[in-house]
């Protein structure tokens, strides 16, 4: 496999802006086409080339599907994408699939639904005494001619934590760059080390595949693409690009804290307890489990020592309990769920033979779903301790703007929020969604999805009932977040 052009790709994929502390979100429509493609030509798009320092300013541009059409991008092409991407977030039985439903359904969104679905994103970043400056500039008389301003989703910069209390951000794959692991391979312990194709799309996944993307024939309009890897006499439109999901969460933080307050019988540390089990972590980012002496590839015990752990200590979920959200969203297992496994027994089982376990029925390898973080929080700060006390009058609301990146959304982003956040019965649990995410919703086979399991060590296990909704669904989308080459291409250029 050729070398990553850097510079081809937008710099959302290799860095997070986390210096440039002030961010928002503009999701536009295209008002004027001309007016559009010409903005598009001269966006100061920033690429995901290293630079010392760096920059102070950033910009970087996704499309949904009726984005590419309202730029004349022809259906043949845009045919090309992932079903998931061309049907959109909004779709009610893609709906159904993500648990958005009631409170979470479409037609409660801000912008996303049938109607008020977004052309681009258009992401800016900047240092706090550049921001203002760097909006106005990017927001010209050519931007208004272009684009119809659906919303602008401002940002918050709250230290490091997501708006509940707890450390954020800690547990990010490692992206194999370099393409130095030879796929596909099997994995006999867990490693935090994940392929390029899975978060670029044009290279080697995890199963040593490419994902599928439109391919172009190569004419004088599609020069400027590179050739596809796998066809090398067709140009590939997706090449350095990726899927974009974009979600705006609200939190009812006074109401998590009250809830688990009140649970606690009005014990402060007990309420944290209680809360560091169904996040999995402290509110100091540090796991429930013990942090072990084995290096994990992929992980940098120096820099970020609280990523340094599996569960593989914690079996019985005496620590961190089945259900906690850290859990559900990142398993940290292997292609061998089974517990220390003879040689004879993995020999068995990569050969195919042999009985299932119980939990490789139930947790597919961590491997072939991992998605790369990029959101921001939104609203002011509340600590635990205020989240108490009664609102003020019109108080502004609180939330992340979740935006996550993979190459296939079925299999990464969607999978996650099916099968293990929104899944009733994830590893042998009964009647409980994600603690944190769940919408309490009942669903066929499962009246009751607002219980939470805390499995005793030698005791007897604790269940807590009736924990209401804590997080709601107010908007999304699907977005192609195109490469450099292919951003020229849609603008014309």
């Amino acid at each position: 496999m050729s070398q990553v052009d850097y510079a081809d790709v937008q710099g959302l994929v290799r860095f997070g802006y986390g210096q440039m502390t002030s961010a928002s979100y503009a999701l536009v429509r295209v008002k004027n086409i001309n007016a559009a493609k010409g903005w598009l030509r001269s966006a100061p798009v920033t690429t995901a080339v290293g630079q010392r320092p760096p920059p102070k300013t950033a910009m970087n541009i996704a499309f949904t599907s009726p984005g590419l059409g309202a730029l004349g991008v022809p259906e043949s092409i845009i045919a090309g994408f992932s079903h998931e991407f061309r049907g959109g977030m909004g779709q009610e039985s893609r709906a159904r699939q993500l648990g958005d439903a009631e409170k979470n359904a479409p037609s409660n969104w801000t912008w996303g639904s049938y109607g008020r679905e977004p052309h681009a994103l258009v992401m800016f970043f900047a240092e706090p005494d550049q921001f203002d400056s760097f909006i106005q500039r990017s927001r010209d008389q050519y931007w208004n001619d272009a684009f119809e301003e659906i919303t602008a989703l401002g940002t918050s910069n709250l230290d490091g934590d997501e708006p509940f209390g707890f450390a954020d951000g800690i547990s990010q794959p490692q992206i194999d760059w370099e393409q130095q692991v030879e796929r596909p391979c099997t994995q006999l312990g867990y490693t935090n080390v994940v392929a390029l194709g899975e978060f670029l799309l044009g290279y080697r996944n995890e199963y040593g595949k490419i994902t599928d993307r439109p391919l172009l024939e190569a004419d004088a309009g599609t020069a400027g693409l590179l050739n596809a890897e796998d066809v090398p006499a067709k140009k590939d439109l997706a090449r350095n690009g990726t899927y974009l999901v974009m979600r705006q969460l609200e939190q009812d933080v006074r109401g998590f804290w009250k809830f688990l307050y009140d649970q606690a019988g009005g014990n402060f540390a007990d309420a944290e307890q209680l809360g560091a089990e169904m996040v999995g972590r402290t509110r100091a980012g540090e796991p429930l489990v013990p942090i072990q002496t084995e290096a994990i590839p992929g992980t940098d015990p120096r820099s970020v020592p609280q990523n340094q752990f599996t569960y593989e200590s914690d079996p019985v979920a005496a620590r961190c309990p089945f259900g906690a959200h850290v859990r559900r969203t990142n398993p940290r297992n292997s292609d061998f769920p089974e517990r220390r496994l003879s040689v004879l027994r993995k020999l068995i089982t990569m050969l195919g033979f042999g009985p299932k376990g119980f939990y490789e029925d139930l947790t597919s390898s961590v491997r072939f779903h991992r998605i790369l973080r990029r959101g921001r929080e939104y609203g002011s700060k509340l600590l635990p301790e205020d989240a108490l006390q009664p609102a003020s009058p019109n108080e502004s609301p609180r939330g992340l703007h979740f935006i996550c990146l993979n190459a296939n959304i079925s299999r990464q982003f969607e999978f996650l929020q099916n099968a293990w956040v929104a899944n009733t019965k994830f590893s042998g649990v009964t009647g409980e969604s994600d603690p944190l995410l769940g919408n309490r919703e009942s669903m066929p086979g499962c009246p009751v999805t607002g219980n939470f399991t805390i499995p005793g060590d030698g005791t007897l296990r604790r269940r807590i009932s009736g924990l209401p909704q804590f997080v709601s669904v107010r908007g999304g989308a699907y977005f192609f977040l195109p490469s450099l080459r292919a951003l020229r291409y849609f603008a014309g250029a």
